[in-house]
């Protein structure tokens, strides 16, 4: 695979996308590169300044970009299916659904507002029962794809069905790699669960490497040794538009294959291009995986 850049997006006057988490970021990055190829975007995120002026250095970027901002807060699951009702009323088909947006390692056990620990019910829940509710949408499409952004951390993650909400422990990196991990077996039991029922959805994974987002500040705190790293060695960090590349090219790339799994080609999948992304043993277990998607279904009182 060649060194792939936002200049092999192949250029399209039409195609709607949804993006999580793109007022900062990755999602951001994402926004912007497909904006500039001619896709509609809808960008989401909890804070409505934010989302305004993202939209604003999109505009200036580019004057012609077809982008809107919806708030969403996948914390919430009253709001994920407020957003769905709004998107099914309007019909439109998704070519393309980006389950971006993340929380990562705050020092506390925090949870959402339906009582899920906020690092597995945001990532993966709140992803999960976004995507069931767009369903119809994303069957109404031609060729639609799921893109959803895993992490590197999902090496050290342990699906622990017994506590799943971390309730009678909580490690804020276990809680976080647990999620990260959840939403690489999304991902791949989504494939799955597509060519068994003939949804006609590509479903993939991919992740950014070590990236220079906020992500580290805004969950583990600024001072924490995470956030320390981040805000004085920003150099050991690849830049978010570098990061952003590994999920553009399974959004966008036609050699991009459902089932596979994509992140950056150098030092240990940290920085680089994209490419092939080892899958992690945990993330290789159907039969948990499919336990996964069950569980999620009761949670979040959905259904694909």
């Amino acid at each position: 695979m060649k060194n792939w850049t936002t200049a092999d997006i192949p250029h399209r006057n039409e195609g709607l996308a949804v993006i999580t988490g793109s007022t900062e970021g990755i999602g951001f990055e994402d926004a912007l590169a497909l904006s500039a190829a001619g896709w509609n975007v809808v960008m989401l995120g909890r804070n409505a300044q934010k989302g305004a002026e993202s939209m604003a250095k999109i505009y200036q970027t580019n004057p012609k970009a077809k982008v809107i901002f919806e708030k969403l807060d996948l914390a919430d699951l009253s709001s994920i299916k407020d957003f769905a009702m709004r998107m099914n009323f309007r019909g439109q088909a998704i070519d393309l659904l980006i389950n971006n947006a993340g929380v990562m390692t705050p020092p506390r056990r925090l949870e959402t507002t339906d009582g899920f620990e906020l690092q597995f019910g945001t990532n993966h829940l709140g992803h999960f029962a976004l995507t069931a509710q767009l369903l119809p949408l994303l069957r109404k499409s031609t060729a639609a794809r799921v893109v959803t952004v895993s992490s590197i951390a999902n090496r050290a993650g342990i699906t622990n069905f017994d506590d799943l909400q971390s309730k009678s422990s909580y490690v804020p990196g276990k809680a976080y790699s647990q999620a990260k991990l959840a939403n690489l077996m999304f991902a791949l039991e989504l494939q799955r669960q597509s060519e068994k029922n003939g949804w006609g959805i590509t479903s993939m994974a991919a992740h950014p490497g070590v990236s220079r987002t906020n992500l580290l500040i805004t969950g583990a705190g600024r001072w924490s040794s995470a956030g320390i790293m981040r805000t004085f060695f920003p150099f050991l960090f690849q830049p978010s538009a570098q990061g952003a590349l590994p999920t553009l090219f399974a959004a966008t790339a036609p050699e991009a294959k459902g089932g596979f799994y994509y992140g950056p080609n150098k030092i240990g999948e940290t920085r680089g291009f994209p490419t092939l992304a080892k899958i992690p043993a945990q993330a290789e277990d159907i039969k948990a995986s499919l336990k996964l998607w069950e569980i999620s279904q009761k949670l979040v009182k959905v259904e694909f």
